[in-house]
């Protein structure tokens, strides 16, 4: 009989979508394949403690877990699990979490420091799809066409907004999105219709990252931008699923259309459009999946033009990427690889068999010089 696996569930975390990934990881350990796998639950609480065990399982369960020496591990607890042997021993973790301190390349560093296998994209890929305005130069580098945009420091905001709002009139027209560059789940996002929201759009994003990035909404006032996902998964060699839309209930697809137990946003799997605007939209994902260096996961975000009365074709941008995306079994990235074919459990096996993979490859490579 073949050993069992062992893989450790990472989830919780310090950032704004610490909720997010407490949903994420519990429907994966809710899908997972017992038969194949040994499951060590991993938490990270708001105040960045590491739990295991029983607290592990409170706080996916949402209890107060007590705050006891005792029960809390340190970030090392991963490179002692890596570096143990028999049934310490981790094979790959399964880092669900999303966001700062997660999505961003910090927990990856740590993993490749432990030399252990997981699940999603490496140190640059993934905090080059953390960083709008990085992502942004890594796709222009790649010629993907993308909306007209504009990125400020959080001090030249504080310095001088008379000066920072002639620079984004001067460059933009309204309306606008102003964003935080480094966050996900559209948390710190405003939609800015004049001059006169813009210094409370920019305050907002500026209280979650030192970068602004502000962007020219697709459509002007013609309507709004049809919201298109592709779900990508693959190393070297990557494929894109079917293309979803979402129809949002607000004016954008905000933190509170994604969770709130009131929206009505509707996925629409496929997307009403064209063969061959999807087939389009599929290779732009797997473009941007491969410029900015990704691996094992991603969902990639478009924007594309109102329905035009003249008759030409749509516009399509691409908007951006996520590494770590939502992962409940209601969320896009698993809805769209379900609808090409890959149910959820599957979706999961893959990601670890791509984690194991990308670990066994980086082995190839030399980090220290032989002496002769």
């Amino acid at each position: 009989m073949a050993k069992k696996l062992r893989v450790g569930i990472l989830f919780g975390g310090r950032s704004g979508e610490h909720e997010v990934s407490l949903r994420s990881a519990a429907s994966i350990l809710d899908a997972i394949d017992r038969k194949k796998y040994d499951i060590v639950p991993i938490g990270i609480n708001k105040q960045g403690k590491w739990l295991n065990g029983p607290d592990a399982q409170n706080l996916l369960g949402g209890d107060t877990v007590p705050q006891l020496a005792a029960t809390v591990e340190t970030s090392l607890s991963i490179h002692a699990a890596a570096a143990g042997s028999g049934a310490s021993k981790l094979d790959v973790v399964f880092p669900v979490l999303h966001g700062t301190f997660g999505e961003d390349g910090t927990i990856q560093g740590l993993f490749e420091l432990a030399d252990v296998a997981y699940v999603g994209s490496g140190v640059l890929g993934s905090a080059a799809g953390m960083d709008k305005d990085a992502m942004k130069r890594m796709f222009a580098a790649s010629k993907l066409p993308m909306v007209k945009h504009v990125t400020l420091l959080r001090s030249e905001w504080a310095a001088s907004k008379r000066k920072c709002t002639t620079q984004i009139e001067a460059a933009l027209k309204y309306p606008l999105f102003v964003k935080p560059a480094n966050l996900g789940s559209s948390v710190g996002i405003s939609k800015v219709h004049d001059r006169s929201e813009l210094p409370k759009a920019m305050d907002e994003a500026a209280r979650f990252d030192r970068k602004i990035v502000i962007e020219q909404g697709v459509g002007g006032k013609r309507g709004k931008a049809r919201e298109l996902e592709v779900a990508v998964l693959g190393n070297d060699n990557p494929e894109a699923s079917v293309v979803g839309e979402i129809v949002p209930d607000r004016e954008f697809y905000d933190y509170a259309s994604k969770y709130d137990a009131t929206s009505t946003s509707e996925p629409q799997i496929p997307a009403k459009i064209t063969k061959a605007e999807a087939k389009q939209i599929r290779e732009m994902a797997i473009r941007a999946f491969k410029a900015c260096d990704c691996s094992g996961l991603a969902r990639v975000d478009f924007l594309m033009d109102p329905p035009s009365t003249t008759g030409k074709p749509a516009k399509i941008y691409l908007n951006e990427i996520n590494t770590m995306p939502g992962f409940t079994s209601i969320s896009m990235y698993p809805k769209l690889w379900e609808a090409t074919g890959v149910g959820y459990s599957q979706l999961v096996d893959r990601l670890i068999t791509l984690a194991l993979e990308r670990h066994e490859e980086r082995k190839q490579t030399n980090f220290t010089i032989e002496q002769e």
